[in-house]
């Protein structure tokens, strides 16, 4: 129900049309910018001790489009249009970070519809935790008692992070809407992407500006050694289109430096540290070290996907499942047992998740162009088949018989714990998605993973691994977005952004 109780608030903003992008998303940005430094204004005063009469409230900016008829959109895409006539309305957060993202947007739909984008101050409050764009250290120490000098508590003045509205109902197909009111025109509510940026901070170390477009999530450690060693050399060497490289802490090192000595760790790691390889109009690549299980798995997806990446792919390991497979191998993903159950309730078990050819084959072209092999002789190091992820780590000790039998209905070549979910999540959210692996054991045939066995194989395969996935960015990097965001991502009324 509505507050009807008097606020603080600044003077709205009247909405006003436009037949230009940038000068719509520069009003988002006016609307935005002028409304955060409001509620921070009055917050650090309230926590001075000055008196409030009156709560205090600020709003999203909103974009909004207007149809009075079916347009006829091209076939071929996947994005950038209304389903159908009538109102449809997104309000949206941090135009700084997504102003690209948003003239994108706000320019299909203007070619696609000839009509104006309204822009205006939605109803929807900014929480005063989001008025700030990272915990700054004012911000931490005051927000997170609760209650001022006077003992005042803070949610009676300002509004907070309201879980109940910050949810995923549009990207699961389960919001209701009013009669009349406005369809969403996005799939995050302004509030819900403040959350995920917030917490993207928090688990990996990094703000979310340094985030790029094309992401790879890996499980080991020995991954992102490569990567980091990658980056500094490129970097050093001062060629290609990378500007900088940012390390958890913000450490940032620039585009033609000496080869940096190994930096101090932040005081406290981040749970699932990010590295980020920076170009032009976030175009290059960001790693996350996301740990073992399906869980982390889910939780980093949930948040990173606020950001609208063009592609992410898994690069890690496996258990191999055939007595044909080597230690080394590879198995490209082109199907999942889905026995995590960190989804089940979003996404039913008996929806499928779809091979996306786009991604298939970038990453079977670059795994041929690394290893140098092709054709049949190709199939001697990769199949092409189901990965099944569990939620045990040790599932090879539970009831062997019953083990076999699962496994060998559902034709799965290679098992894991992560690569499920991060489909899964994918297909969710329409974020393209592919699954490379790499085969470490192969416990169903006495090859258990041993200190000085696996020190061996990462030896051997983590960079090659890793050339792969960076090989197979460059081919999708190549493509356009319109294209690499397949429409088998899309259901039937989707909203209109990306």
């Amino acid at each position: 129900m509505e507050d009807t109780a008097p606020f603080l608030s600044p003077p709205r903003f009247p909405a006003e049309r436009f037949t230009d992008a940038r000068a719509a998303v520069a009003r988002l940005a006016r609307i935005y910018d002028r409304n955060t430094a409001f509620l921070r204004e009055k917050f650090e005063a309230f926590a001075a001790g000055a008196p409030l009469d009156a709560r205090v409230r600020a709003t999203y900016p909103f974009v909004r489009i207007t149809t009075q008829t079916h347009g006829r959109m091209d076939s071929r895409l996947s994005y950038g249009f209304v389903a159908g006539p009538g109102t449809h309305e997104t309000s949206v957060t941090r135009p700084d970070l997504f102003r690209d993202y948003f003239t994108e947007q706000i320019e299909l739909l203007l070619a696609n519809h000839r009509v104006p984008v309204e822009i205006g101050e939605s109803h929807e409050p900014i929480p005063i935790h989001f008025a700030y764009a990272s915990d700054t250290g004012l911000a931490a120490s005051l927000i997170s008692g609760g209650l001022d000098v006077a003992g005042r508590l803070l949610r009676d003045r300002f509004d907070t992070p309201d879980l109940a509205t910050m949810d995923d109902s549009i990207v699961d197909g389960t919001l209701q809407l009013p009669p009349g009111a406005p369809a969403p025109l996005a799939m995050f509510r302004a509030a819900r992407v403040d959350y995920s940026l917030h917490r993207l901070v928090h688990y990996t170390g990094t703000d979310p500006e340094h985030f790029q477009n094309f992401v790879i999530f890996t499980n080991y450690q020995f991954y992102v050694d490569a990567f980091v060693r990658m980056c500094r050399e490129r970097l050093a060497a001062g060629d290609g289109p990378y500007d900088a490289f940012v390390e958890p802490g913000n450490i940032v090192t620039r585009k033609g430096s000496p080869p940096a000595l190994p930096t101090a760790p932040p005081l406290r790691m981040p749970q699932m540290p990010a590295y980020h390889l920076v170009a032009a109009r976030s175009r290059g690549i960001t790693m996350i070290n996301i740990g073992t299980g399906p869980s982390n798995a889910r939780n980093i997806t949930d948040h990173v996907a606020v950001l609208r990446p063009h592609a992410w792919l898994m690069l890690g390991h496996c258990a191999g499942l055939r007595n044909t497979q080597k230690l080394g191998d590879y198995v490209l993903a082109h199907g999942y047992v889905r026995d995590d159950h960190v989804l089940d309730e979003e996404l039913p078990l008996w929806v499928p998740i779809p091979p996306l050819a786009e991604i298939q084959v970038a990453l079977e072209q670059s795994l041929a162009e690394v290893t140098g092999l092709s054709g049949y002789e190709l199939k001697s190091i990769m199949r092409t088949g189901t990965v099944a992820s569990v939620d045990n780590r040790n599932w090879e000790l539970g009831n062997h018989a019953a083990v076999i039998r699962r496994l060998s209905l559902s034709r799965a070549v290679g098992l894991d714990m992560e690569s499920a979910a991060i489909a899964a999540n994918g297909f969710r959210f329409r974020v393209p998605y592919g699954i490379l692996l790499c085969v470490s054991d192969k416990p169903l045939h006495g090859e258990i993973k041993l200190a000085g066995m696996a020190a061996e194989f990462y030896r051997q395969r983590v960079s090659q691994h890793l050339d792969i996935g960076l090989a197979a960015i460059e081919k999708l990097k190549s493509q356009e977005s319109e294209r690499l965001h397949s429409r088998k991502l899309r259901s039937f009324a989707e909203v209109a952004f990306q």
